[in-house]
């Protein structure tokens, strides 16, 4: 009977619950009523070429985005800003995704912005830097509240907007010899793309403050005892770490795509909402799986009780 029962709600639950979740995922932070011209600032953007973003899709449902701009470290151009935006987009659009990996290519991860692009951005209009901060803010916002497991696997340097990065991505995994450090008050700024408000969430203010206030470099020790990272990688080898992240984050993103997806929704909802949003988000999310394939082969599997 519980199939046959359970079907028909678990249909109607997920049409109205996948629509309820687009709805929030698309949301901006930011539109022309606080002087945002995301079309303006893209077609700025995309004056500073050089570098690439890649994404490759595995088949077991781990995406690895690559930063590959190794020349600069890493470094964001203009292009590869805009190019972040379609990878995300990219993502949030892959239905068999349950995790992803961000990483840098030529065993470094990322160093910030192309300091050529952000010299001529600050020497223009004063929009433009605000502009960028808005759409970096918005496009991270994204990526943060993908329905996917992130890591930030941290070899070598993680500065400045890298370092803002990492703090997008659900965990960060790190490579002995590497560091993140928020230098930010040494170009006479704050972080503008989200990483302050979201470190103050992962390290507290108290640590987020010397963390910023002190441009202090973090290692793998320190980053381990601040709860900035997860674990310290045996190998600093590009492609061994990268199997060693594999390695680390399947033991979270194995089993059915729906129920990994629905974790990491129910955990979204539970750290941005009001807590009786939450509760209702976490039911209306609850549906999607009730009584659905793996709800119902997980049932099969157990031993009827007596």
């Amino acid at each position: 009977v519980f199939p046959e029962m359970a079907l028909p709600l678990w249909k109607n639950l997920l049409q109205t619950t996948k629509k309820r979740i687009l709805q929030q995922r698309w949301l901006s932070l930011y539109n022309g009523a606080h002087g945002y011209e995301e079309e303006l600032v893209k077609k700025k953007l995309q004056q500073f070429s050089g570098g690439s973003v890649n994404l490759s899709k595995e088949d077991n449902g781990i995406g690895i985005l690559t930063l590959n701009n190794p020349k600069l470290m890493n470094a964001f151009t203009g292009t590869m800003i805009v190019e972040l935006q379609e990878r995300v987009t990219e993502l949030e659009n892959w239905k068999d995704g349950k995790g992803l990996i961000i990483h840098g290519a030529g065993n470094t991860f990322c160093s910030g912005s192309d300091l050529n692009a952000v010299k001529e951005m600050s020497n223009s209009q004063a929009s433009d830097g605000m502009n960028m901060c808005m759409f970096m803010q918005n496009t991270l916002t994204r990526l943060m509240r993908l329905p996917l497991i992130s890591v930030a696997l941290v070899q070598g340097k993680a500065f400045g907007g890298g370092a803002e990065l990492t703090t997008a991505c659900d965990f960060r995994l790190m490579t002995p010899g590497s560091e993140i450090r928020f230098v930010h008050k040494h170009m006479g700024l704050v972080p503008g793309w989200g990483g302050a408000a979201r470190l103050v969430r992962i390290v507290g203010s108290g640590a987020a403050l010397q963390l910023l206030g002190g441009a202090a470099r973090v290692d793998p020790e320190r980053a381990l005892r601040l709860g900035l990272s997860e674990e310290t990688l045996p190998s600093s080898d590009e492609t061994t770490a990268l199997g060693e992240a594999r390695a680390w984050l399947n033991q979270y993103t194995e089993g059915p795509t729906t129920v990994i997806r629905a974790v990491k929704k129910v955990v979204t909802a539970g750290r941005e909402l009001p807590l009786e949003a939450a509760l209702r988000t976490e039911k209306d999310i609850f549906g999607t799986v009730w009584g659905g394939p793996a709800n119902l082969q997980a049932l099969d599997r157990r031993p009827k009780q007596k």
